[in-house]
């Protein structure tokens, strides 16, 4: 049996995924790459649910990485997540310590595990005038036409995404794919999921506390540094947060159309967790409302089953 060399652990959000990977790590002294697509940026914190306090197991703080290493503002991509990637897991391999991939991110999860052949990207500011020009919904069908697999896994509802996308999807036309040095990945998946019901409260719940703990605030301190439309960008707190502070939603509506963009946030990467089953990953699933101790040790004895050092 090959070894593994990646151990990942997803789900959707308000599942636990952070806190049982950082108990797990400390039973096998591995360290977390985080595979989150907004919790690199830095003082964006309650938005994108970055709770430090996970990260400490019996008073231990466990090793994380790719979490704060760009400023608010910054567009960053899955080709600079994948050079990251790439680089910590080599480092943290070389140790001969086990990285643990976690996050809900599936397209970040995907472009490292299965090896995509990305390059970087760059900006076509014609293009981008020429499509300015354009509806959203023309936008979309364009999208569609040129690659209609980029575009049924992107968010076309936001037009500066779906115009990145037939700027990255015209590049990829235009020029041949270039070799890049990928680590051979044998991974190891775990899921973590709730039933619906439970998700759902545990959604609605965390809303409500990160609201009352500041995330209003963190917003406004956010506006004083970042463009709207940047933060808009970011989407779901910081898209409707910002839209309340610029005077477009009432408080009401925003909590309401936040909390309903979160649930459906949670379903599409469920059913991106599906596709990847479907695909030929096998996703061992935990049940996040277990004790913590069982969770890990469930995990643990799957672990005994491969070829994995485990002390």
């Amino acid at each position: 049996m090959e070894k593994i060399n990646l151990i990942t652990i997803t789900g959707p959000t308000a599942s636990g995924k952070t806190g049982f990977a950082a108990h797990l790590a400390d039973r096998i002294h591995g360290e977390i790459i985080s595979a989150d697509s907004r919790q690199v940026y830095r003082n964006m914190d309650l938005g994108t649910g970055k709770d430090y306090h996970d990260y400490v197991v019996k008073g231990r703080q466990i090793p994380y990485h790719l979490i704060d290493i760009r400023d608010a503002g910054y567009k960053y991509n899955v080709f600079e997540f994948q050079q990251d990637f790439n680089r910590v897991f080599n480092e943290i391999s070389k140790r001969g310590v086990m990285p643990l991939l976690v996050g809900g991110t599936g397209m970040y999860i995907e472009a490292v595990t299965k090896g995509y052949k990305l390059v970087p990207v760059p900006v076509n500011d014609d293009l981008r005038a020429a499509l300015d020009q354009k509806e959203l919904s023309a936008l979309q069908e364009m999208l569609a036409s040129i690659n209609p697999k980029l575009h049924n896994t992107t968010d076309t509802q936001h037009k500066k995404r779906t115009i990145r996308a037939i700027e990255i999807a015209t590049f990829y036309q235009e020029n041949p794919m270039v070799e890049t040095d990928i680590p051979q990945i044998n991974q190891l998946v775990f899921g973590v999921k709730t039933d619906r019901g439970l998700r759902r409260k545990r959604i609605s719940r965390r809303l409500d506390e990160r609201l009352k703990s500041g995330m209003i605030e963190e917003v406004e301190h956010l506006l004083q540094k970042v463009e709207p439309k940047d933060l808009i960008f970011y989407g779901l707190e910081y898209k409707y947060i910002t839209q309340y502070l610029m005077g477009e939603l009432s408080k009401e509506q925003m909590h309401q159309q936040l909390e309903i963009a979160i649930h459906q946030f949670a379903k599409r990467q469920m059913t991106w967790f599906r596709k990847m089953e479907r695909e030929g990953t096998c996703i061992h699933w935990i049940d996040g409302a277990l004790p913590m101790d069982e969770k890990v040790d469930y995990a643990y004895s799957i672990l005994d089953n491969f070829n994995i050092d485990t002390n």
